[in-house]
């Protein structure tokens, strides 16, 4: 019951601050302009002011207004169609996403237990060895983590879920609440951990192993989960992770 209350709350606030975006867009509010104080606003809209605060912080995020402590919050652009299509991706919290991913990626490893080819595999292998140095050599540059989860979506032969896969890892390379957190991941030393869970995916893709595959996928993607769920400020408006549990394993026969 407490998590339908919170979703709820979350809905309004995105609500709220789209209703304030086209308000935005119809010139209602200028750039330069200052909006309404948060009282009025939640007023206007019948809600409490901290939902009100998320709302502000959601167009504060996408670089619509700016927040000025004490001042008020002033309007920076008027977004077009293509900056709101592009912030879509800023929308979906970094939970969300790793839900989806625990959901999409291990089913997707388990069919690559099947169709993958000596040659993915064998690409893979060096992918992981890439990675290995890259980490080694502290350099943050290379995205083997990526090359490696899109090469199994690949090693499927399916193009629509290699597609799937790629869109999924697009909204996590445009989210800015993603990288803020994927920062932090670099800075305490966690590539090591999932190289090994790389390696353990490889493994079981090798053997053909496909139950093994989805397993190692599910568990791989709860590490990911629990490292970020521990860096993240909970108390923080974009802060996703009580909304979506990880998706349950699944425990039928994989054939």
């Amino acid at each position: 019951m407490a998590k339908d209350v919170v979703l709820q709350e979350k809905k309004q606030y995105q609500e709220i601050g789209s209703d304030l975006r086209v308000k935005i867009q119809q010139g209602k509010f200028p750039v330069g302009s200052r909006l309404p104080p948060e009282r009025n606003i939640a007023e206007t809209y019948g809600v409490s002011r901290t939902i009100v605060r998320e709302a502000l912080l959601m167009l504060e995020l996408e670089g619509t207004v700016d927040i000025r402590q004490g001042s008020g919050v002033y309007v920076l652009c008027i977004p077009d169609e293509e900056t709101q299509e592009s912030q879509a991706h800023h929308r979906i919290g970094a939970f969300e996403m790793l839900q989806a991913r625990q959901l999409l990626e291990s089913n997707i490893a388990a069919f690559a237990a099947r169709m993958a080819t000596r040659a993915d595999i064998e690409n893979l292998r060096v992918t992981l060895e890439k990675e290995q140095a890259a980490i080694a050599a502290n350099d943050y540059r290379s995205d083997y983590d990526k090359l490696f989860h899109l090469q199994i979506a690949g090693a499927t032969q399916n193009q629509m879920l290699l597609e799937s896969v790629s869109h999924i890892w697009t909204c996590r390379d445009d989210n800015p609440l993603w990288q803020q957190l994927y920062a932090h991941v670099g800075k305490h030393g966690y590539r090591l951990k999932w190289l090994a869970d790389h390696q353990t995916i490889l493994a079981a893709l090798r053997r053909r192993d496909v139950p093994g595959a989805y397993q190692a996928m599910w568990e791989h993607l709860e590490n990911v989960k629990s490292t970020l769920m521990a860096i993240s400020d909970a108390d923080a408006p974009e802060f996703d992770g009580y909304l979506f549990d990880s998706v349950p394993i699944f425990q039928g026969k994989l054939v």
